[in-house]
């Protein structure tokens, strides 16, 4: 019975004495988080995200404003099976409006197709394959955070142009590590750099040994690591024991999370180059809204899945107030037409294809001296313009534009 595998959690948000929007479906807004809550991801999404969507329902004030929102949570155990399954039985039976978050790329896609048939919303800020908003984009799909070809032309680019000129690929071996390296390999070359080889390992493993060894034999300046999570860290820690750093080898981790660093700690990951859309230090905004995240997750300073989550909850309610409804087709469309504003993103807008657009960050990692505090992990390198951190519009082959 699906409900043994699966933790599903209801929260209910607020009081029943609002009085509901006449054109919500059963007088409630109904947001489901789906992610990892155990495994692999779950530090980078987990119980985070549904911290961080409880803050948004918090902050747009539903209750005063008459809004009845309820939040239920299930974990997808990473597999597209389980996750259809949840998606459907929300859908169907249990009345969810909208489900938010879903690392893993193959679930989001296998959601991104039920969502659009069942006439439903879709907030994407924990998957990151680029054809989310490509062939496969939808118009019951928003892309809230980050992607593969951000992720690609920011890490990947940047090394290029200082000097990282050959590459060998360790790739996790489903969508999201397919489309990583397909992103970043388009990079390398049209930088003019090579790619010396690659090799793709299950997805999740503990053990990197036989591909480090592969990678350390291709004499590669540099080792893209197209996975993330557990198994980012476990290829980091276990190149050290390799001494591949110190045989003049360096990581390029191209999805690299501040929970990462910090299971890494600085020691293993000073001098890390990585892009990210949120870094919980980067202005007075971003810090009083991470301490109040902090103090519900035990002193964990939020990943940018966690304040996409917040922020694309935010945007979301704003549209059902402006529209009194929850119809998902509609609620989206609405999302697009308004510009987006939080405290965590600032300003910026979701296009035709479901993009949503705000600049990125290139980081490295600090060293330990440099740290002032816990969670000081990033030096800002370089911010990247929102109209230049992801892939040009007439570029993606999305229906939904029109050329």
């Amino acid at each position: 019975m699906l409900i043994t595998r699966v933790l599903v959690l209801t929260i209910a948000l607020i009081a029943a004495t609002a009085t509901a929007h006449a054109q919500i479906s059963d007088g409630i807004v109904k947001i489901g988080v789906m992610n990892d809550q155990s495994g692999t991801y779950a530090d980078i999404t987990g119980p985070g995200s549904t911290t961080a969507a409880r803050l948004a329902v918090e902050d747009f004030g539903a209750a005063k404003k008459g809004l009845k929102v309820e939040i239920v949570v299930a974990d997808h155990l990473n597999k597209p099976d389980v996750g259809s399954s949840i998606a459907r039985q929300w859908y169907d039976a249990e009345k969810v409006d909208v489900i938010v978050d879903v690392p893993t790329s193959s679930v989001a896609l296998a959601i991104n197709q039920i969502t659009r048939d069942k006439g439903k919303a879709f907030l994407v800020s924990g998957a990151a394959t680029s054809d989310l908003t490509g062939k496969a984009c939808s118009p019951n799909t928003i892309h809230w955070t980050y992607d593969t070809w951000a992720l690609a032309n920011g890490t990947g680019s940047a090394i290029v142009k200082t000097g990282g000129d050959t590459w060998f690929f360790l790739t996790a071996d489903y969508a999201f590590g397919h489309a990583l390296e397909r992103d970043t390999e388009a990079v390398v070359v049209k930088n003019g750099g090579k790619v010396l080889g690659k090799v793709r390992h299950p997805f999740p493993t503990a053990d990197f040994s036989s591909f480090l060894l592969q990678a350390q034999a291709s004499k590669a300046k540099i080792i893209g690591l197209a996975n993330a999570g557990a198994d980012t860290t476990n290829a980091i820690k276990q190149g050290a024991e390799f001494g591949i750093v110190k045989g003049g080898q360096q990581f390029a981790g191209l999805l690299v999370f501040i929970s990462d660093v910090h299971a890494l700690s600085l020691e293993k990951a000073n001098g890390l180059v990585l892009t990210e859309a949120f870094y919980w230090d980067l202005n007075d905004k971003t810090r009083a809204w991470s301490k109040r995240f902090a103090e519900k997750q035990h002193g964990a300073m939020p990943t940018m899945v966690q304040a996409g989550v917040y922020s694309a909850v935010l945007h979301y309610l704003k549209a059902v107030e402006a529209l009194k409804s929850d119809d998902g087709t509609k609620v989206i469309a609405k999302m697009k037409e308004m510009p987006t504003d939080d405290p965590l993103f600032g300003k910026g807008v979701v296009r035709a294809d479901g993009r949503k657009i705000h600049p990125m960050y290139l980081f490295e990692v600090k060293k330990p001296a440099e740290a002032k505090g816990p969670w000081d992990y990033y030096r800002v390198r370089a911010t990247i313009p929102a109209e230049q951190a992801f892939r040009p519009l007439d570029q993606g082959e999305c229906p939904l534009v029109k050329k």
